[in-house]
């Protein structure tokens, strides 16, 4: 039996704060045995899952497949037990690897050394056996990626079967400015009610929209498009005996699930010609374009449609003081934009600044916590009343 049949645990990695939304999205796709951590969901399965939850995971960034837990005081004892695994069954004498870890051990303080230490013990191998060896380097998009997990002398290594990171949908050819990544995008529609307005023909609007992540994830999740759908390359193509025909039909079995339109309608403005020409060509990419509707104009001026929806604005939250205090009125404006033309509607900002957030002058009905990159953010939820809604 091939060791990609066999059952075991999966990891699916994601950043702080997203893991109670990728364990929803497993639990929808039918996993079982989970159990959440900071940043990440266990659950157990074969190869063939791990494929699976690459083509549909919106918040994951990574699926790892576990391949051998063990003990190891040092990098000699890590060495000599991967060298124990049965690479050749896992990868081609020809292929190519890469390694990364994530190490806190006595006796290793760089993970880059217990790197090393994992290719060694995989290419020595083939060289005992063929005399020949793969080739490895740094690059997750061109062979097997492994990972390791190490905390004192206990070690979980893992395949990565994602190679680079899931956030990569693939479509985002152009990326303006600071662009916000695309799972934490996708958790961010997740954590609003969006999946239920867009079957109830509500509207999508996205003042500030840049390079269009936030619409485009508001597309794919209305149109129930799987992410992975837009990718090429995946790790797990790379590995011996890789089977194309369960992915081919994989996506075939997926491809059925699409919904052919969207009721309502779906709105992404912003001042920058530049932004709105990226956010468009990056909507053609990904093969939403035609569902969605782009404007230059100031955030202020974005048509907002009859019938209530989601509006969602993701405004900088400046680093030096001199920045925060241009941004002030920015942040009044969006409170008086939210009052004057969305009743109705459920509005949003996300936001690493909760000092400019008070200026938005509403109160929150809800402030979830999310993290881009380093940084401590809120999504903030705001019930805007049918009674508030002025005409423009």
């Amino acid at each position: 039996m091939s060791i990609f049949t066999e059952r075991t645990t999966i990891l699916a990695t994601c950043p702080l704060g997203m893991a109670p939304f990728l364990e929803a999205e497993l639990q929808e796709l039918g996993c079982s045995d989970l159990r959440r951590l900071d940043s990440g969901v266990l659950t157990t399965g074969d190869m063939e899952d791990c494929m699976r939850l690459n083509l549909h995971l919106r918040t994951a960034h990574r699926v790892l497949f576990e391949l051998k837990r063990f003990r190891a005081e040092d990098a000699d004892e890590l060495y000599h037990e991967v060298r124990r695994i049965p690479w050749e069954r896992i990868m081609e004498v020809d292929g190519y690897l890469s390694v990364s870890s994530n190490v806190r051990n006595d006796a290793v303080n760089d993970s880059r050394f217990a790197n090393v230490r994992i290719k060694d013990g995989v290419v020595d191998r083939f060289m005992d056996k063929f005399g020949r060896r793969p080739d490895s380097g740094p690059d997750q998009a061109r062979g097997i990626c492994l990972f390791l997990h190490w905390r004192g002398d206990r070690a979980t290594l893992y395949i990565d079967t994602s190679g680079e990171p899931l956030t990569k949908r693939g479509y985002r050819k152009m990326p303006h400015k600071a662009p916000m990544q695309e799972t934490l995008a996708a958790a961010c529609i997740l954590a609003s009610d969006w999946r239920e307005r867009a079957e109830q023909g509500g509207h999508f609007v996205a003042p500030m929209c840049g390079s269009g992540t936030l619409a485009i994830e508001a597309a794919l999740i209305a149109l129930n498009r799987a992410p992975g759908m837009l990718r090429e390359q995946f790790a797990f193509m790379h590995l011996k005996n890789y089977d194309g025909t369960a992915w081919k039909r994989l996506r075939n079995q997926t491809r059925k699930r699409n919904i052919p339109t969207i009721p309502g309608r779906i709105i992404a403005t912003d001042r920058d010609p530049q932004a709105v020409e990226a956010a468009r060509r990056n909507a053609r990419v990904a093969g939403v374009e035609e569902f969605m509707e782009f404007t230059v104009c100031d955030f202020t001026e974005t048509e907002v449609p009859e019938g209530g929806g989601v509006v969602m604005l993701n405004p900088e939250y400046g680093k030096r003081l001199g920045d925060i205090k241009a941004l002030e009125p920015v942040y009044k404006g969006i409170g008086d934009f939210f009052k004057q033309h969305c009743g109705g509607y459920t509005g949003y900002v996300f936001t690493g600044n909760l000092d400019l957030a008070k200026r938005v002058g509403l109160r929150t009905k809800r402030r979830i916590i999310f993290y881009n990159a380093s940084i401590e953010c809120r999504l903030l939820e705001y019930e805007l009343y049918a009674g508030t809604r002025k005409t423009k």
